[in-house]
């Protein structure tokens, strides 16, 4: 790397990336586009090649219009100039591969050679497995058995969640995956990790006097981490009876922000060390010991039949392809505890759920009250100071303090000051999946999780999951368009706090500052 040049705008290295899931839902909305935006970035140099795999028969022409209908409906960069399009285009060709066919390993082998030898691509290979998770062991192995590995240069596996249903699941495809690649070489990804301003929490937090020392037990009262959506499951209905939002969102993206708000400083910038340190706070969370711990500490609810925005919308035992006696949960709140002696006593509260009233993705940071025999304590009621990091889909922050309120002689009015970091950059705000697979390129792993965060997740998750098959009946339910249950309001007002507003959702009775 150039003494001055970031990882931001560092070129890739030359590289064959492989979209195992080609014709897939993620490759469409996703893949293709963040690959052709790093093209028109100049973050992929000439020296690339991609080629789709998927059983389904695709002609090359076919192929290359599939990607020209992804990047026209999805990508942040629109195609404007054919003569670069023809350029990007002629980088990719299709595969048609049974992914159990050890003969189509070798075919890919051959094609992949002449692609290298065409792009002058020194033998790195990217494997992107856009596929069900149960088929990531088989296609590894074969991967080898085909000679897909036999490069003289660097190979890595990215896979998507979810990686196992549990603990034990996940035991074993890991396994599987180690008997072929190293876990040096195995990209776990979380696009929740690729967004903006999650990887932004770190700067906040560590580049920022104000915040560093008030970042602990002594201020801090609580943190509030919402991450809600408005639809339901939509067609995923088989997949997400036998998840549910425990598994689904908790074990990954919930736990991935929570590590990111309470890590220590790492002690050097690098990737092992980062990771390191959200390990750390995995460890320290606060196991529940018994059901009833669980029940005490833990919501999950179901929605039913509600309304929003004037919309009817069905319950979830109502949706194609779910049970319709289904006990599975759409909506879970949890209090958690991080035990080291920067958080001890502090609660995180957690909640995450399909159809509620808006979508975000927020972390609310609320501050301790000053004592009321200070300045105007007295007289006033004085809100709690907070810190809001909004992830998605607006990215920014904004900081709420008390301050007179303009025009009075001592009335004091909440004040919010925001920053809205999606308003300035607009549409061409990079994607999340942008990022990533620049990393995995690269071979940064730092927004990747590893082997021992995926395991000690799951082993926090699989304790509640167990309790909640021995106790069906604590189901909760909410209507669709609601906060959800009121037990999750409960579970905060038992402690003196409340859920604060998210996005779209803002309070009454503030000056806001907006920027």
């Amino acid at each position: 790397m150039a003494e001055n040049q970031s990882m931001d705008t560092l070129q890739a290295p030359g590289t064959v990336f492989f979209i195992f899931g080609a014709t897939g839902d993620l490759a469409h909305r996703k893949l293709y586009p963040a690959i052709y935006s790093l093209y028109r970035e100049g973050k992929l140099s000439e020296d690339f090649a991609v080629i789709g795999v998927a059983r389904r028969p695709r002609s090359p022409e076919e192929f290359r219009s599939d990607i020209r209908e992804s990047i026209t409906e999805f990508c942040r960069y629109k195609v404007n100039n054919e003569e670069e399009w023809n350029r990007f285009v002629q980088h990719f060709e299709y595969k048609s591969l049974d992914i159990n066919n050890i003969d189509g390993y070798v075919e890919l082998k051959a094609q992949t050679e002449a692609l290298e030898q065409r792009f002058n691509i020194p033998g790195n290979r990217l494997f992107y497995l856009a596929l069900a998770p149960e088929l990531f062991g088989s296609v590894s192995l074969n991967l080898k058995k085909g000679g897909m590995l036999d490069s003289e240069g660097w190979h890595r596996l990215v896979i998507e969640k979810p990686f196992g249903y549990d603990l034990p699941s996940a035991e074993e495809l890991n396994a599987q995956l180690n008997q072929v690649f190293k876990e040096e070489e195995i990209y776990r990804i979380d696009h929740y990790l690729g967004k903006e301003m999650v990887q932004n929490i770190e700067v906040i937090r560590f580049a920022n006097a104000f915040f560093e020392p008030l970042w602990n037990n002594k201020h801090i009262a609580n943190v509030q981490i919402t991450l809600s959506e408005t639809v339901g499951v939509e067609e995923r209905g088989g997949y997400y009876d036998h998840a549910g939002a425990l598994r689904d969102m908790g074990q990954n993206h919930m736990l991935q922000m929570l590590t990111m708000i309470a890590m220590e400083p790492p002690s050097r910038l690098l990737p092992e060390d980062i990771r390191d340190e959200k390990v750390k706070v995995l460890r320290s969370l606060r196991p529940y010991q018994s059901s009833d711990e669980v029940r005490d500490n833990v919501v999950r609810g179901q929605y039913t039949a509600g309304e929003s925005g004037g919309k009817k919308l069905p319950g979830y035992r109502e949706e194609d392809k779910v049970d319709p006696n289904s006990n599975t949960e759409t909506y879970f709140a949890a209090k958690l505890w991080v035990d080291n002696f920067r958080w001890a006593g502090v609660p995180f509260y957690i909640r995450t759920g399909k159809r509620l009233p808006v979508k975000t993705t927020e972390v609310v940071v609320e501050f301790k009250n000053m004592p009321t025999n200070v300045y105007l304590g007295q007289r006033h009621s004085l809100q709690p100071n907070l810190l809001v990091i909004r992830v998605n889909p607006m990215e920014g922050i904004y900081i709420k303090i008390n301050a007179k309120n303009p025009g009075t002689e001592s009335e004091i009015k909440p004040l919010a000051m925001e920053f809205c970091q999606s308003c300035q950059v607009g549409i061409n705000s990079p994607e999340a999946y942008e990022r990533l697979i620049h990393d995995a390129a690269h071979g940064d792993s730092t927004y990747f999780t590893r082997w021992d965060e995926v395991a000690t997740a799951w082993s926090f998750i699989d304790r509640i999951a167990k309790a909640w098959a021995e106790s069906p009946g604590d189901l909760r339910t909410y209507p669709a368009g609601s906060w959800g249950p009121q037990e999750a309001q409960d579970l905060l007002a038992k402690d003196g706090y409340k859920w604060w507003p998210v996005n779209g959702q803002e309070e009454d009775n503030v000056i806001w500052i907006k920027g």
